[in-house]
């Protein structure tokens, strides 16, 4: 299998990347500098019907987890976002933005808090580790920070619930909506939230201790199995299935230069709170000001086009009002689909606009609410 890079110690292979290997990975991409499948041996629309009906097996060590622990830590975590985190529970996972100073989006991880003093950032593709250390630093706060040795295995697709269950015992369907639960596998004790990188349900096993041990091949090996009776097949986060879902990427959708209450984000932004974090002057100043834009989709052409590559122009008239950052054919809506930031006069839902092909050509489109139904 040739993945088309050119490899270096500098990207690193996750503990479950042989195992993609062997059941016919046909492309990585790279995240947090560690492998991530992209494609197997179905078409992204073939994957995405199988997604929605059965289950799959991913890889997602690339989701790694910056540890936030000791005396400060709870003081650490609130100060880097805006979301209110004083009734945080432990066993619960949030959704959460990071931001700068300047309200500029550093990542948007899901938080897991596994004690009062201990908490892990399930980050996206930024280097979240160097600037929690840096805050820490700069604060003088006394806490530990690392990645630690965990790797995250998702399990995706309606018939989730029932392959774990058979795996791990009924007590994983008492698990809530991103919540998570310790069970035991192979003499060890491991993480297992409800959550994932989709629509359609799945849980995300939070592997610990399988760089070196064989618990990786253990694990999916275990799971592989048990999938059997459910039509598993190995996948990777779907993009028609993600843009659908209205599931943001950083990197795409959103960089540092974006903040979070123009990336949809507001509800996850708790500006009254009574608490401190970095950043918080400038998105106030934002919200007193207005947002200028805001995270929508866009319906475009009738016609399957190319997959999103470089950002196509979203016009109004002459006047270019958004970007499509990821864009591809959904075969379920006989569209394509794409996510944008558009400009506040022309996101309403149903507003008509044209999309800027490569090719120089311009197709009609529409703009939808998130996510597209």
């Amino acid at each position: 299998m040739s993945s088309g890079l050119n490899m270096s110690r500098r990207i690193r292979r996750s503990p479950f990347t042989s195992k993609v290997e062997q059941h016919g990975v046909r492309g990585f991409s790279v995240v947090n500098h560690m492998l991530l499948p992209k494609a197997f041996k179905r078409s992204v629309e073939e994957d995405y019907w199988h997604l929605r009906e059965h289950v799959q097996i991913w890889d997602v060590a690339t989701q790694r987890q910056v540890e936030i622990k000791g005396p400060d830590a709870a003081k650490l975590v609130q100060w880097m976002t805006p979301r209110d985190l004083t009734r945080t529970q432990i066993g619960q996972c949030l959704y959460v933005p990071l931001v700068d100073g300047q309200g500029g989006m550093i990542n948007d991880p899901v938080l897991l808090k596994l004690a009062e003093d201990h908490f892990w950032f399930s980050i996206a593709d930024s280097d979240v580790l160097l600037w929690a250390t840096g805050l820490a630093e700069g604060k003088g706060f006394n806490v530990d920070i690392c990645e630690p040795d965990v790797a995250p295995l998702a399990i995706q697709g309606p018939k989730a619930e029932d392959l774990l269950a058979n795996l791990f015992g009924d007590d994983i369907r008492a698990i809530g909506f991103f919540k998570f639960a310790w069970v035991d596998f192979a003499g060890t004790q491991q993480l297992i939230a409800r959550s994932g990188y989709s629509r359609q349900g799945g849980f995300e096993i939070y592997l610990r201790g399988g760089s070196a041990t064989g618990l990786a091949d253990q694990l999916w090996d275990a799971v592989w199995a048990a999938g059997q009776a459910f039509n598993i097949a190995p996948g990777c986060p779907n993009l028609i299935e993600r843009i659908e879902g209205g599931l943001l990427s950083y990197g795409n959708e959103f960089t540092l230069a974006d903040n979070p209450l123009e990336c949809g984000l507001a509800d996850y932004c708790h500006l009254d709170g009574d608490f401190e974090f970095i950043g918080k002057q400038a998105l106030l100043n934002v919200r007193q000001n207005g947002i200028r834009r805001d995270m929508r989709g866009v319906l475009y052409g009738t016609e399957p086009l190319p997959t999103v590559t470089i950002p196509l122009p979203v016009m109004a008239g002459k006047q270019k009002v958004g970007q499509i950052t990821s864009g591809i054919w959904s075969p379920r809506l006989n569209r394509n689909v794409g996510l944008s930031m558009i400009e506040r006069d022309h996101w309403a839902s149903g507003t008509k606009v044209s999309v800027g092909l490569q090719t120089g050509h311009k197709v009609p489109g529409e703009i939808s609410l998130l996510p597209f139904s």
